[in-house]
């Protein structure tokens, strides 16, 4: 085991890399001059024009700007944004936002989804399975904006279950509903991919086997079936991670949300490259790291899966 962690690690360097750079590339090699946007229509003074940008290193040719970046990255210094203020101060306010969202949405999309995906697959063909089936389309069809204004409007200010704007601070409280609309078409999609899962596997012969022994059905669902259902439902969970964290934009937009997605807009919208960068350097970083969690995942949900070789 703690060769194939080793091995993942290494092979995640060539990953970050290549994908730093393209994001560098993307970002910094766009036609335009990022500083005089910053000066709007005033006529920026020659010489602090030239000291900012040796402040920003846009005297150096390109690859030279990218391994300053890339140094920054190793020592843990993302850098400053052109509005003065370090990059690291803007992630640390932004991201535990972010994160609470992310792990609220994934706790209401993994238990909901699975709990009613694997009752819809034991129940194939009755009317809770149509029901979940029905409604699990309907929130794949509608968009996150429709999803949002409609929890905002219902739940927000008709019922006045949640407040329809977090707060300052984001308390988690003020957190559900964004999370909950968040969670919306995973949550949905989840529950289709666990009830197929639970399907084919209860028709499988070792689940048979177990019934033909006269182990109870308290016994064969979470131990047989379940267990040996979750690994496509962990797979997409793990990446599902990930898009919840990039693509909570409209979402935090919505709800006023001061998290990644609002300020990564905000920053694209101002031409602020090292912010840009940055926020999508840390994506990518916590992408590698859920995806080598899934995969250990693997073994403890299926005994035969092993990475001793």
């Amino acid at each position: 085991m703690a060769r194939y962690i080793l091995f993942r690690l290494l092979q995640a360097i060539p990953v970050l890399l290549g994908t730093t750079f393209l994001i560098y590339f993307m970002v910094f090699a766009m036609p335009g001059d990022p500083l005089l946007a910053l000066f709007g229509d005033k006529t920026p003074n020659p010489a602090l024009l030239e000291q900012l940008r040796e402040q920003y290193h846009l005297n150096e040719p390109f690859f030279v700007q990218y391994l300053y970046y890339l140094g920054g990255i190793f020592r843990f210094d993302f850098g400053v944004s052109y509005s003065g203020q370090p990059v690291t101060e803007i992630l640390a306010q932004t991201f535990p936002v972010t994160i609470r969202l992310a792990i609220l949405a994934l706790l209401f999309e993994m238990i909901a989804g699975i709990l009613i995906g694997l009752v819809s697959g034991i129940r194939k063909g009755g009317i809770f399975d149509a029901s979940a089936l029905v409604v699990s389309l309907i929130l794949i069809s509608l968009p996150i904006f429709v999803t949002a204004f409609l929890g905002q409007y219902f739940l927000g200010i008709a019922l006045g279950w949640f407040r329809p704007t977090v707060g300052a601070g984001a308390p988690i409280q003020d957190l559900i509903l964004p999370a909950l609309v968040l969670a919306s078409i995973s949550f949905a999609q989840i529950v289709r991919l666990t009830r197929s899962s639970v399907i084919e596997t209860k028709n499988l012969d070792f689940v048979r086997t177990a019934y033909s022994k006269g182990l109870s059905s308290k016994r064969i669902v979470p131990v047989h079936i379940l267990r040996n259902s979750l690994i496509p439902v962990v797979t997409y969970l793990g990446t599902d991670f990930g898009v919840l964290l990039v693509g909570a934009t409209v979402t935090e937009g919505i709800f006023n949300v001061p998290g990644v997605g609002r300020t990564l807009y905000q920053a694209i919208l101002k031409g602020e490259g090292p912010t840009v960068v940055s926020f999508v350097t840390v994506m990518v970083l916590i992408y590698l790291v859920v995806n080598l969690l899934v995969d250990l995942l693997y073994a403890v949900l299926d005994p035969r899966i092993r990475y001793a070789k």
